[in-house]
């Protein structure tokens, strides 16, 4: 291993270097939500990214060990949910383990094709999943764009340095 100077002392591959890098990337917060068998399921996700224009399609990450797998490994459909700055304690709740992520203060309704929408986020999409890939210890879901509503006004959540913040001018 070569030490660059002005650089640092690099690190073997490791799951604590891949976190500590990610914890500087500043990414958008959605919640991805489903139907599940015994009701509606979702979590917080910073993995969410635009695939493709033509179809329109997006792709996100979840772990196997997600209490959201189970319903997203057998859903047809997802719920996507872009978060606005106001809405740190809702991306928390979806992100915690073992809340009651569509109890109150949550509120939502059903959806096009049973997915659950939750009210006041900058925007929604339903898509229907076309793939879900092995990638470690998670899945990348590619989801096709069916329909949705852009029009939520405000600015957009951040994820970064492991706390939820909003956009500085």
């Amino acid at each position: 291993m070569t030490v660059t100077p002005g650089l640092g002392t690099p690190q073997l591959a490791s799951p604590d270097l891949l976190r500590s890098t990610f914890r500087r990337h500043a990414a958008g917060v959605a919640v991805i939500t489903a139907r599940g068998a015994s009701g509606p399921v979702g979590f917080t996700a910073t993995s969410l990214s635009s695939v493709s224009a033509e179809p329109p399609m997006v792709s996100f990450g979840i772990g196997t060990g997600a209490s959201s797998w189970p319903a997203i490994s057998e859903a047809d459909h997802v719920g996507v949910h872009i978060l606005g700055e106001h809405q740190s304690e809702l991306a928390a709740t979806f992100a915690r383990s073992g809340a009651d992520r569509f109890g109150a203060p949550t509120v939502w309704r059903p959806g096009p094709e049973g997915v659950p929408v939750l009210d006041d986020v900058l925007a929604w999409l339903v898509c229907r999943i076309v793939g879900r890939v092995p990638a470690g210890d998670h899945r990348i879901v590619l989801a096709q764009v069916v329909l949705g509503d852009p029009s939520g006004a405000g600015r957009p959540l951040l994820y970064h340095q492991g706390r939820f913040n909003g956009l500085r001018d």
